[in-house]
C-alpha cells in the first residue's frame, strides 16, 4: 500500500497547488494571437513575460493541463513498469489502436440519440469497451491457435485500426462529423483539455495507482517468476487481466492528452528509462513515475510557449530525452556505467598480466651462486626487452603496462628505461597475481580433468574474477595452506618464450 499512498499525496498536492478548485468551464483567454495571420506557420520565442507566466503556471488554463497530463505521465510510468517486466510492451500499441473503433461507434450512438454535444465520457467509455475486447481477441487467438505474440497482436491492431478509419470516414460525411473533433483522440490536443477532463484523469490516475499499490506483490511475482506464482495457487490469469485492465485505463485516459497513437510511449518511455538506474522493483517504479510526470510537465510548457508545437508529441519527445539521458548515465545500466567498468576490468587484467609476467621472468631467469630466498627473488632488476620478447608484446602495449604500473605504484623503471623494479606493494601485488593463477591451475589439472596444455588459457580466463573466498576454498582443496606471501610452483610451466595468456 505504501506506492498508493505515496502517488495518491502527489496527485492530491498537484490538484490543489497547481490546479485548484475546478469548475465545469474554463473561461477563454484572449491574448494577441487573434490577430495573427491563420497561415502563418513560424515559431516565434516567447518573450520573457511569457515565459515567466509560464513556468509559474500563472494561467488558469496553463494549471489545468499541467495537472491532468503530469497525473497521466506518472500513471504511464506507474503502469509500464509492470507492462515491460511482463514482456507486453506491444500489447499496449495494440489496445491503443483498438480503441478507435469505439470512439467511432460511441459517437454514432450519441448522435443516433440526439445528443447535441460531443459526451467525452461516452466517448472513452466506448474506446475502453474496444479496447479490452482487443485484448480479449489477442488472448483468444494465442490459446485457440498455433500463432505467437507478434502474429496474433498484429492480426487485432490491424483489424481494429482498420474498423476505425472505416468508421471516422463515415462520420466525416454526417453534418456534424467535421465538428465532433474526433481526430483530436488520434493525434492528442492537450490544450483542449477543460478542468472537467483534468479531473477525470486525476481520479483515475489515483484509482489506477491505488490498485497497484494493493496488487504490488502479486505483479511483482507475476513478473518475475509466473511459473512459481502458479505453482503456489495464485490467480495468474486474473491478475494478467488486471494487469490489462490498467494498460486499458491509462490509455483511454490518455486519449486526448497525446492520442492513440503516441500513448504507448507514455507506458513504455519512462518505465525503460527507469530500468537504467536501479536494479530494484520499487525504486523503478517510483522512478518511472517521476519520469513519466516530468514528460508531461515539460511537454505542456513547451507547448505553451510554442502554441503551434503539438503538446502529444512535445511530451513523447521529453520522455525520450529523458529515455536517452537514462541510457547513457544510467547508474545501473548506463553506457557510461558500463564503460567505467569495462575499463576498470581492462586495467585489473592489464595489471594481472603485467604482474605475473614480472614474477615468472624473475622465476625463470637465471640465479646467482649464492642461495636466493624465496622473499629475495623479485628484487632483481627485470630487463624490460626481454619482459617485451618473452610474452610477444608490441611496443605500444608494454608502453601502457608500463605507465600503469607506474601510476599505480607498482613498480619503477631506472633512469635509462631498459630495467624495471618492482617496489613493495608491486612484490605483494606480483605473488598474489601469480599464486591465485597457479591455484587455479592446478585445481584444473587435478579435478576438473583438463588438458595440461589448455590449463594456463582456462586459468588465465578465470583468474582476474576470482574471489577471495574461492582462493581460501582451493587452498583447503588442495592443502596448501602456507602463508599468502608464498607461490606454488607452476604444476606445467609453459613452454620456453610463452607465458600463458600474456601475450593478449
Amino acid at each position: 500500500m505504501k506506492p498508493a499512498r505515496i502517488l495518491a499525496t502527489l496527485f492530491l498536492l498537484l490538484t490543489l497547488g497547481f490546479v485548484g478548485p475546478l469548475p465545469r468551464t474554463i473561461a477563454a483567454e484572449t491574448s494577441h494571437a487573434s490577430k495573427r495571420s491563420l497561415t502563418e506557420t513560424r515559431l516565434e520565442w516567447p518573450t520573457r513575460e511569457k515565459l515567466w507566466r509560464t513556468v509559474s503556471l500563472a494561467d488558469y488554463n496553463t494549471r489545468v493541463v499541467f495537472g491532468g497530463v503530469t497525473a497521466l505521465g506518472a500513471a504511464g510510468g506507474l503502469v509500464g513498469t509492470f507492462l515491460l517486466l511482463r514482456k507486453r510492451s506491444l500489447l499496449s500499441d495494440t489496445v491503443s489502436h483498438c480503441t478507435l473503433p469505439g470512439i467511432a461507434i460511441a459517437f454514432l450512438v450519441s448522435e443516433a440519440l440526439g445528443f447535441q454535444d460531443r459526451s467525452l465520457p461516452l466517448l472513452l467509455f466506448g474506446a475502453a469497451a474496444t479496447g479490452i475486447l482487443g485484448m480479449a481477441s489477442v488472448a483468444a487467438i494465442r490459446a485457440r491457435s498455433h500463432l505467437k505474440d507478434d502474429a496474433a497482436l498484429a492480426i487485432v491492431l490491424s483489424v481494429f485500426f482498420g474498423l476505425g478509419v472505416a468508421l471516422m470516414v463515415v462520420i466525416q460525411q454526417l453534418p456534424t462529423g467535421n465538428a465532433a473533433g474526433l481526430s483530436h483522440f488520434i493525434y492528442g490536443k492537450a490544450a483542449s483539455m477543460t478542468a472537467g477532463d483534468a479531473q477525470l484523469i486525476l481520479y483515475a490516475s489515483l484509482a489506477i495507482a491505488f490498485v497497484c499499490g494493493a496488487l504490488f506483490k502479486e505483479f511483482k511475482m507475476l513478473c518475475f517468476d509466473t511459473a512459481f506464482a502458479q505453482a503456489q495457487g495464485w490467480p495468474v490469469l486474473a491478475l494478467d487481466l488486471a494487469l490489462m485492465g490498467l494498460v486499458v485505463a491509462v490509455t483511454v485516459i490518455g486519449l486526448q492528452a497525446v492520442g492513440l497513437l503516441l500513448v504507448v510511449a507514455l507506458l513504455i518511455i519512462p518505465a525503460a528509462a527507469a530500468r537504467f538506474w536501479s536494479h530494484r522493483l520499487g525504486i523503478t517504479l517510483l522512478l518511472a513515475t517521476g519520469i513519466g510526470a516530468v514528460s508531461g510537465l515539460v511537454g505542456v510548457i513547451a507547448s505553451a510557449l510554442f502554441p503551434r508545437l503539438p503538446a502529444g508529441a512535445v511530451i513523447v519527445l521529453a520522455a525520450v530525452f529523458c529515455f536517452a539521458v537514462s541510457f547513457v548515465f544510467g547508474a545501473e545500466r548506463g553506457l557510461f556505467r558500463h564503460w567505467l567498468e569495462q575499463r576498470r576490468v581492462g586495467r585489473s587484467v592489464a595489471r594481472q598480466h603485467l604482474l605475473r609476467a614480472l614474477y615468472e621472468w624473475c622465476e625463470r631467469s637465471p640465479r646467482s651462486g649464492k642461495a636466493e630466498a624465496p622473499a629475495q627473488l623479485l628484487d632483481r632488476p627485470v630487463p624490460l626487452e626481454a619482459l617485451r620478447t618473452d610474452n610477444h608484446w608490441p611496443e605500444s602495449r608494454l608502453r601502457s603496462l608500463l605507465r600503469l604500473g607506474r601510476s599505480e605504484g607498482l613498480l619503477s623503471t631506472d633512469t635509462g628505461g631498459n630495467h624495471a623494479h618492482l617496489t613493495s606493494r608491486g612484490k605483494i601485488e606480483a605473488r598474489r597475481a601469480t599464486r591465485n593463477h597457479r591455484l587455479w591451475e592446478t585445481y584444473l589439472l587435478r579435478y576438473a580433468d583438463v588438458a595440461p596444455q589448455h590449463i594456463h588459457h582456462n586459468a588465465d580466463q578465470i583468474e582476474h574474477v576470482i574471489d577471495p573466498n574461492i582462493v581460501n576454498e582451493l587452498e583447503e582443496l588442495l592443502a596448501g595452506q602456507d602463508d599468502v606471501l608464498l607461490v606454488p610452483a607452476d604444476p606445467e610451466p609453459p613452454r620456453p618464450g610463452t607465458t600463458g595468456g600474456l601475450a593478449s
